[in-house]
């Protein structure tokens, strides 16, 4: 089995950016956490981030066939990105949407996510223990469909 972690715009900046709404534990810190979750299962694991939406799309269309299931936190383009939830249509692979922050106690136009449209599954507000919750919920719905 074979995880893709994507994380959008300003993601690589955990730790630094706003840290009373994304905590301070570092980029490299989620990663870890990442890394450590997806061993801990046996389960291989891919990162990618990018600043750019084009970019995040190209990298979900390249995972068609090569990866089982995908960990997404569009970021920014969560609220703006119909090419994300194009790209994760696409390629149908099971997905799994995190947010770092409780999206949906914060401002008017982070009511919406349009890549989570394509999500089986949406976690938020758990800090980066979120992408833990993630892979866990990813890894037993991939065991399912194997059976």
């Amino acid at each position: 089995m074979k995880l893709l972690v994507i994380n959008g715009p300003n993601i690589n900046m955990v730790g630094i950016r706003e840290p009373g709404i994304y905590g301070s534990e570092s980029y490299q810190a989620l990663l870890d956490l990442c890394q450590k979750t997806c061993d801990e299962h046996q389960v291989l694991v891919e990162f990618y981030q990018s600043n750019h939406e084009g970019a995040l799309v190209d990298r979900i269309q390249e995972a068609y066939g090569k990866i089982d299931g995908i960990v997404i936190n569009p970021a920014a383009y969560t609220h703006t990105s119909i090419a994300i939830l194009d790209a994760l249509k696409a390629v149908g692979i099971p997905a799994v949407e995190v947010h770092i922050s409780k999206v949906e106690s914060r401002e008017a136009f982070r009511q919406i996510s349009y890549p989570g449209l394509a999500c089986f599954k949406t976690i938020t507000g758990e800090g980066i223990q979120g992408y833990k919750h993630a892979i866990e919920i990813l890894i037993e719905k991939l065991k399912e469909k194997e059976s």
